[in-house]
């Protein structure tokens, strides 16, 4: 009955998802606040339509979280939802084949029967809308097996900076039995996954600063220290041959799998040769003595995210630059500590740096590696749902980036966060031209429901 109610409801379905693609959500840019606040009051009023109570757009220190509920027996077990209505910029704007912010559907090879284009598609409006139209097709037919609240955020891509705040204020709100969210993605088309691992984070912004001011590099070039070339030979340093990373004591609480562990891993469909032609690469690159499946998943990295300084114009001005900046983040495994790895960094960089410049590093957010086992009542509902509706088993996986609100959900709710997403990595979520299946989308609509009686069954013992 659910399949027949989205079936009916398909392109209504569509066109509301649509009507919060339009909204341009980017929580990174003041210029855009009104444009947030108002998918903020959208989102409450598609909670509200759809059949939820007590909905509230509640405020926090910066953007509100816009909280639901359905509660139907306080014997039954209780499911809270995790979603971001915010979205990256859009930037670079030239990039896009059409406007970030209309909202289109085109086929592509991957997507033969279209996929939505818009910010936000998959990452995540498209996503956590899913979940909202998931609950009133189970509402509409009378069968909603498990309490359910909605905890939809606003500052996930600025690093939920208030989600804390707001959960340690509402703990009885929100108490639940498991968290179900999609934020994450499935192997292939067609190839259902469960990610049961993530990696955490430590982000820095180092600077170094040489001169007082930019220099004339002729009067001065070979007198002084030019802090652009400096960052970069300091950069460099930080992985060896091997591209293993070079910071003392980085690797002292990694997570080592087994090799039975490693080897399960490997067992997911993957072509070397297709990620390679994907990507538009000649050859892989990362730590020895992996696969680009541990290298991705198991393994913690380093990577400049930007780096800048001196004169970027058109034409030539010769200057040694006074400052040179750079942008880094490493993704960490368990059991490292974000906070940890950014006081390790911060000491090994500054202590490589030359007498020759000054050094600063400036850390952002970050957040810490989760696992949930497979043996989790949550995760076997997901895993018979997704068998159901894919018709294959799904497998479990370990993604490589970074959800750390997960982690701060367990440590003050007490609770497992199941990762029941339906994106593909092809999706280009960040990047010009998102996009978000319609197949994916519809079959996240129909797969959701099912988790529900199953974890009615599974939470019973």
């Amino acid at each position: 009955m659910i399949d027949s109610y989205v079936s009916q409801h398909r392109q209504r379905f569509l066109d509301e998802l649509f009507t919060l693609l339009r909204l341009p959500s980017i929580s990174a840019d003041p210029a855009y606040k009104d444009s947030v606040l108002a998918t903020a009051d959208a989102v409450a009023d598609f909670l509200t339509k759809a059949g939820a109570q007590n909905v509230e757009v509640c405020a926090t220190p910066g953007y509100p979280v816009v909280y639901g509920e359905y509660l139907v027996d306080p014997s039954r077990p209780t499911v809270l939802v995790y979603g971001h209505y915010d979205v990256q910029p859009a930037d670079p704007l030239n990039l896009w084949t059409t406007p970030a912010f209309e909202p289109e559907v085109r086929t592509t090879p991957i997507h033969p029967n279209g996929a939505i284009f818009a910010r936000g598609a998959c990452d995540d409006k498209g996503q956590f809308f899913m979940h909202i139209k998931a609950f009133e097709a189970m509402v509409a037919q009378g069968n909603v097996p498990c309490n359910m609240k909605f905890m939809i955020e606003g500052e996930e891509e600025v690093g939920s900076n208030n989600l804390e705040w707001f959960v340690k204020r509402n703990h009885e709100r929100l108490a639940c039995d498991v968290i179900l969210i999609s934020d994450t993605g499935i192997i292939a088309p067609g190839v259902p996954s469960i990610s049961v691992g993530l990696r955490g984070l430590s982000y820095v912004e180092v600077e170094v600063t040489g001169p007082n001011r930019d220099l004339h590099s002729g009067i001065y070039g070979g007198g002084v220290a030019n802090p652009i070339n400096i960052l970069t030979e300091m950069i460099a340093s930080l992985h060896d041959k091997d591209n293993k990373i070079t910071i003392p004591g980085f690797y002292d609480k990694v997570q080592i799998l087994s090799d039975a562990q490693r080897s399960d891993l490997n067992k997911a469909p993957f072509s070397l040769e297709e990620y390679k032609e994907a990507l538009d690469l000649s050859d892989v690159h990362g730590e020895t003595g992996y696969t680009t499946i541990e290298r991705t998943g198991i393994r913690p990295t380093l990577d400049v995210n930007g780096i800048w300084g001196g004169y970027t114009g058109e034409g030539a001005k010769t200057v040694i630059a006074s400052k040179a900046y750079a942008k880094i983040s490493m993704r960490l495994v368990p059991d490292q500590d974000p906070d940890e790895i950014t006081e390790l960094f911060t000491k090994h960089f500054t202590s490589i740096a030359p007498a020759s410049v000054k050094v600063e590093v400036r850390p952002h957010h970050g957040g810490h590696p989760y696992v949930c086992p497979t043996d989790h009542a949550g995760y076997r509902a997901a895993h018979k749902a997704m068998a159901e509706t894919y018709g294959r088993e799904p497998i479990p996986t370990r993604d490589g980036g970074s959800i750390p609100i997960v982690a701060l959900f367990e440590r003050e709710l007490g609770v497992k966060s199941i990762l029941m997403g339906f994106g593909l990595d092809s999706d280009a979520i960040h990047s010009p031209n998102e996009h978000y299946g319609l197949d994916n989308y519809f079959q996240g609509i129909r797969t959701i429901p099912r988790f529900y009686l199953h974890y009615a069954e599974e939470a019973r013992g």
